[in-house]
C-alpha cells in the first residue's frame, strides 16, 4: 500500500474498491472502511461482479463483467477527461507520457465501455463523478484485480487513474493493494521472488550480486560450484511457482523444497498439479499439518505455527511487526529459519566432500567455513541485523525498536528514521510517474456453447486458503462445513434447482460436485466457487493461463458448464 490503513480510513473522502471482498478477506480493515462511510460520510464506490457484503454500505455498486476491468477504468478516465475533472497541475508537474495515454483512453467512450462491461452509461457517469469530485480518493484492490492474464495491466490502469486525479503522495489517497496473506509483503521484501534479492535488488545487477556475494563470503563473478568451492551468485532469473509445475513435466525440475504452501489446493488445474508431483523425483515439505500436498512428499519437516516462533511479519501497509513466541515448539517442530539453515549447512558439508589430494583443498575448506558461519545464526535478531546491513529499506528497523512499540513502515533507512507511512509524497521512485497506454485484452477463456457460464473463484469468510487450519476448527466447520457454489436465482430456475440440490460444475480440465447456494450475490450467467475443500475445490476447474509479467494464473475467469445432479 502506498498509504496506511488508518490514514485511508480517516482521511479519504471517497473509496473505490475494485476486486476486493474487503469485509470477508480483510475484516478488520473492512470494518474501518464501513465506519468511515457510516460516521464520516465518506463516499464508497464498489466495482465487483458480485454483490459482496460491503456493497450494503456503497454509495454506488457497479457490476462489470469478469475480465473487463481495463475498459471500465479507461471508461471512467474518458469521462474524467471529457468533463475536465483531472488534476492538471499534478499531471503537468509529476507525470510523463500523458499524450500517449490519453490517446488510448479516448478509444473507450461510455457507449463502448457499457457494451463491453455491461454497466449502463448513466452508472459510468455517476461513478466517475463520485470518485472525481470527492478528493482525496483512495483506490483499494486485491486479487480480484491481479488474478487475470492482464493482472499487471489492471494495476497499471489503477495507477493511471490515481495520477490523473492527483491522488498520490497525500493523506487519504494512493494505490492500496491488500495482500492475500499476513506476511506476503515481508516474503517479497526479503527476496521471495525469482528475480530479486532482498529489497527488490535485481539478480541481474552486477552491483547487487557483488554486494551480497561479499556479505555472504562468496567470490565475485558468476556462480559456480567446483569440487566443493562455491563462487559468486547467479545472475539468472528463476522460475515463479506457476512455472515450476510445468517445469517438472518438461524435465527442468527434479526436486522441490516447499515451505508452508499447499499447491495441490492453491494452484490452478489440480489434475495437472497432481501429475507433476507424481512425476517429481524428490519433494521436501515443511509444514505444520498434513496437507493434500504431503501425500506426495518424500520428506516431511515439522515447522512451527506463529505462536511458536519469534521474528517479524510485514503487513500489507509495509508495517513491520514483532512476533513473539508464546509457547515452546511442540514435539519435533522447529523454527522455519533454523530448519532452512540446518539444511543449508548440511548441503555445504556435502559440497565440501572433495578429493583429499586436490590442490585447492585448503582454499575450499576456508570457503566452506566462511559459508557455514553465514548460516550459523543464534536467533532471529542476528538475522534482522543482517537484513539491516543489506536491505536499505529495512536499515533502521531493529528488534529493539519494535519491542519498544515503535510503528515502523519501510522505507526506514536508519535507526533515527521514523518510517514512511505515505509513499511518493514529493516524487515517485523513478522521478516522474509514467502514464501507461493500456488496452483491453479479453480473458484467455470465454463462455461458448459447450461451457456457457463463467466461474470466478475466491475464499469465504470462515475459511482460509487450502483450509488446512480452518477445516480443523469445529466451530468454523459448523458454520461452513462444505463447499457451496453461488448460483443466481434465474439460473437456478432454468436448471430446475429446487431446495437442497447438488450441482456438477465442469470445465475443460475437470468436474466437481457441490451444493448450490441460490443467491443474487452473483449475476445471471456466473457462479462463484471456493478452493477450501478437497472434495470440491474450484481449482479442479481453473486454468494455468498466466499473466505474462507476474506469472499469476487467471483464477477469476473460467468457462464452465453447470448441470443439476440427478438424485
Amino acid at each position: 500500500m502506498s498509504n496506511s490503513m488508518d490514514d485511508v480510513a480517516k482521511e479519504a473522502k471517497c473509496f473505490l474498491i475494485i476486486g476486493s471482498n474487503t469485509t470477508e478477506q480483510h475484516p478488520v480493515f473492512g470494518t474501518m472502511l464501513r465506519r468511515a462511510v457510516r460516521f464520516r460520510g465518506a463516499k464508497l464506490v464498489v466495482a465487483d461482479p458480485r454483490k459482496i457484503d460491503i456493497t450494503e454500505f456503497a454509495t454506488l455498486h457497479i457490476r462489470q463483467r469478469p475480465g473487463t476491468d481495463i475498459p471500465l477504468i479507461n471508461g471512467l478516465m474518458y469521462i474524467i477527461l471529457e468533463k475536465g475533472w483531472e488534476d492538471k497541475a499534478f499531471v503537468a508537474e509529476r507525470t510523463e507520457n500523458f499524450d500517449e495515454f490519453k490517446a488510448t483512453v479516448m478509444n473507450y467512450p461510455p457507449d463502448k465501455v457499457a457494451e463491453i462491461t455491461g454497466i449502463p452509461v448513466e452508472k459510468l457517469y455517476e461513478a466517475a463523478e463520485i470518485i472525481a469530485m470527492n478528493s482525496p480518493m483512495a483506490v483499494i484492490w486485491a486479487m480480484g484485480i491481479t488474478q487475470h492474464i492482464v493482472g499487471v495491466r489492471n494495476v497499471m490502469s489503477l495507477a493511471n487513474l490515481q495520477m490523473l486525479l492527483g491522488n498520490m503522495g497525500k493523506p487519504g489517497s494512493g494505490v492500496n493493494p491488500l495482500r492475500g496473506q499476513n506476511n506476503v509483503q515481508g516474503a517479497c521484501d526479503m527476496g521471495g521472488l525469482p528475480n530479486v534479492y532482498p529489497a527488490y535488488q535485481p539478480v541481474t545487477s552486477d552491483e547487487a550480486r557483488e554486494k551480497f556475494a561479499k556479505a555472504w563470503g562468496l567470490d565475485s563473478g558468476p556462480m559456480t560450484v567446483d569440487g566443493g568451492t562455491v563462487r559468486g551468485l547467479s545472475s539468472t532469473v528463476g522460475l515463479t511457482v506457476t512455472e515450476m509445475m510445468p517445469g517438472i513435466l518438461e524435465g527442468k525440475i527434479k526436486s522441490l523444497y516447499v515451505l508452508g504452501e499447499d499447491p495441490v489446493m492453491s494452484d490452478p488445474d489440480t489434475k495437472h498439479i497432481r501429475h507433476a508431483l507424481e512425476t517429481l523425483d524428490f519433494l521436501v515439505l515443511q509444514e505444520i499439518f498434513p496437507s493434500e500436498t504431503s501425500v506426495y512428499a518424500d520428506v516431511l519437516l515439522p515447522g512451527v505455527s506463529f505462536a511458536e516462533k519469534t521474528g517479524t511479519f510485514t503487513n500489507t501497509e509495509r508495517r513491520v511487526q514483532m512476533v513473539n513466541k508464546a509457547i515452546k515448539p511442540l514435539g519435533d517442530a522447529r523454527p522455519d529459519w533454523w530448519i532452512t539453515a540446518e539444511i543449508a549447512k548440511r548441503t555445504l558439508f556435502l559440497l565440501s566432500s572433495f578429493d583429499k589430494d586436490d590442490k585447492e583443498e585448503e582454499r575450499r575448506k576456508i570457503n566452506m567455513d566462511a559459508l557455514w558461519a553465514k548460516w550459523d545464526y543464534r536467533d532471529t535478531s542476528e538475522i534482522m541485523s543482517e537484513i539491516n546491513a543489506l536491505t536499505p529499506s529495512y536499515g533502521g528497523i531493529t528488534h529493539a525498536r519494535l519491542l519498544k512499540g515503535e510503528r515502523l513502515q519501510w522505507p526506514c533507512p536508519t535507526t533515527e528514521h521514523p518510517g514512511t507511512p505515505i509513499l511518493h509524497t514529493k516524487q515517485f521512485t523513478r522521478g516522474k510517474g509514467k502514464f501507461m497506454a493500456i488496452d483491453h485484452v479479453p480473458p484467455a477463456e470465454l463462455p461458448d456453447d459447450d461451457y456457457p457460464m463463467v466461474m470466478s473463484t475466491g475464499r469465504v469468510l470462515y475459511h482460509w486458503h487450502g483450509g488446512q487450519m480452518t477445516r480443523r476448527a469445529k466451530g468454523l466447520m459448523q458454520v461452513y462445513g462444505e463447499a457451496l457454489v453461488e448460483l443466481n436465482p434465474m439460473d437456478a430456475e432454468r436448471l430446475g434447482v429446487n431446495g437442497k440440490k447438488l450441482l456438477r460444475i465442469t470445465s475443460r480440465r475437470g468436474s466437481i460436485v457441490a451444493e448450490a447456494w441460490i443467491t443474487d450475490r452473483v449475476p445471471p450467467g456466473m457462479v462463484y466457487a471456493n478452493f477450501h475443500f478437497p472434495a470440491a475445490s474450484a481449482n479442479e476447474l481453473t486454468q494455468a493461463a498466466l499473466d505474462p509479467v507476474a506469472k499469476i494464473p487467471e483464477y477469476k475467469v473460467t468457462a464452465v458448464k453447470v448441470e443439476l445432479v440427478k438424485e
